[in-house]
């Protein structure tokens, strides 16, 4: 459960997932029996949240005012980091967005609030992940101590 935590920060770990196969581990054993709507609810929020990490850096690249080359430079930057270790996961969809949006023509300053709207998204992501992972923990902890 803490690993998952620490993945929701950490780009080489899938935090949230890891998280779930812990509350999913924690039902196998006979100590607790979770409900099989609680199971399946917390699965489709799991999968809802790590589909949207990618994507939320691409809608806040938009709602800065990118344009679709900020948009698509973004959802580049988002795999190119990657490659690139935490910094990279951390600056890449901000860099794409920017360089997006110059390839396109725009100011620079259109361009870097762009790239300031994919970073803004990425964090919007990452505090998401973590809220949902806190939650797994919580109902870890709280099945636990019963």
């Amino acid at each position: 459960m803490l690993i998952g935590f620490a993945g929701c920060i950490l780009p080489i770990l899938p935090g949230v997932p890891l998280s779930y196969i812990g509350i999913f581990l924690l039902h196998l054993t006979e100590r607790v029996q979770f409900s099989t709507s609680f199971l399946i609810t917390w699965g489709i929020i799991v999968v809802i949240v790590q589909l949207l990490d990618f994507y939320i850096p691409v809608w806040g690249t938009k709602f800065f005012g990118g344009g679709r080359w900020g948009k698509i430079g973004s959802a580049i930057g988002i795999v190119v980091g990657l490659f690139f270790g935490p910094l990279g996961i951390i600056l890449g969809p901000f860099i794409g967005a920017i360089v997006g949006e110059l390839l396109s023509g725009r100011a620079s300053q259109d361009a870097i609030r762009a790239g300031f709207g994919a970073f803004i998204g990425f964090l919007t992501g990452t505090v998401t992940k973590l809220i949902v992972s806190g939650f797994l923990i919580y109902y870890y902890i709280e099945a636990l101590v019963k």
